[in-house]
């Protein structure tokens, strides 16, 4: 029989935001990631990269300001610089958390680059604020270049795109690292965005939402089930009122006429339900499930989580 195969999206909750806090976080996270393997899962883990690359693009640009003969990095090498990090952390704490359960099998953390559209409005429309804290005179020099920025509590912040992913460049290692029964990280963070252009792939200053990768991972990687893993339990409706309802079954259909009515917040709950919906209908006998991580394989049994389908 064959296996079933998940995409599994990690939170910021299951890597913490700093050195030390991401090494404790993973070793908890490898535990829940292993049960899922121990059971005979197939399993694809994507994740977020906030805090990570935030941390970089401030680092990278500091040195620079005190190294003249270095130049900041650009946006691209930040993200794909979180993917090596983040990475090495999980890959290593899953490892070892497979070997104590007599479990032998390699872990790979798989570089991935995601195609954007150059013609969509998606890729050029700033709204995404990340990296470091500016002073105005900073900011204003970011603005002269072309960038652009925003005031926020602490100072100013670049504000980037957030293009709509179109294809994992990668997704062929991915299927083989799959195909030989083995857990693959990739895409972290959304994935690094790329242009194509004459052949080459060209990297752009932009952060694609980790949750509309995932779904396009899972689809390529032809996944039973997708699940974002978060800091909720479930979906619930009128989030933060005193008339919170949680949902624990939607069909597709459903779930489609909330989001159109508005009901879940921008970069967080929306693009989850909207990723999930795409994948559903981009297959047979898909599903979707967003509960807590600690709660990944009791949603699976059916006793926990939202379920979409």
């Amino acid at each position: 029989m064959a296996k079933k195969r998940l995409v599994l999206t990690l939170g910021h909750r299951a890597l913490g935001a700093t050195l030390p806090e991401q090494k404790t976080a993973v070793t908890e996270t490898a535990k829940c990631l292993a049960d899922l393997i121990q059971d005979g899962f197939q399993i694809v883990i994507t994740h977020g990269n906030a805090p990570q690359v935030d941390m970089i693009h401030t680092a990278m640009h500091e040195f620079a300001k005190k190294h003249p003969n270095y130049t900041p990095a650009p946006m691209a090498v930040c993200a794909a610089m979180s993917q090596g990090y983040i990475g090495y952390d999980l890959q290593n704490a899953i490892r070892s958390e497979l070997i104590k359960r007599g479990i032998y099998k390699p872990v790979s953390t798989i570089l991935t680059q995601v195609t954007v559209n150059p013609h969509d409005d998606t890729t050029y429309t700033p709204f995404k604020v990340i990296g470091r804290t500016m002073t105005a005179e900073e900011a204003m020099a970011e603005d002269n270049k072309g960038n652009e920025t925003v005031e926020t509590d602490n100072g100013f912040r670049r504000v980037v795109a957030s293009p709509r992913p179109i294809a994992i460049v990668e997704i062929d290692a991915i299927r083989a690292i799959l195909d030989a029964d083995q857990p693959v990280i990739a895409a972290g963070g959304g994935g690094i965005p790329v242009i194509k252009k004459d052949g080459t792939l060209m990297g752009t200053a932009a952060v694609i939402d980790k949750d509309l990768t995932a779904a396009v991972l899972a689809k390529e990687v032809n996944a039973d089930v997708l699940m974002y893993l978060t800091d909720v339990d479930n979906i619930v409706l009128n989030y933060g009122s005193d008339s919170e309802i949680p949902l624990y079954e939607l069909k597709s259909s459903e779930a489609e006429a909330l989001v159109h009515k508005g009901q879940f917040a921008a970069g967080t709950m929306d693009p989850k339900v909207r990723g999930g919906i795409d994948f559903i209908h981009t297959g047979t006998n898909r599903k979707v499930i967003i509960t807590t991580l600690e709660k990944a394989r009791a949603a699976l049994d059916g006793k926990a989580g939202t379920v979409i389908y």
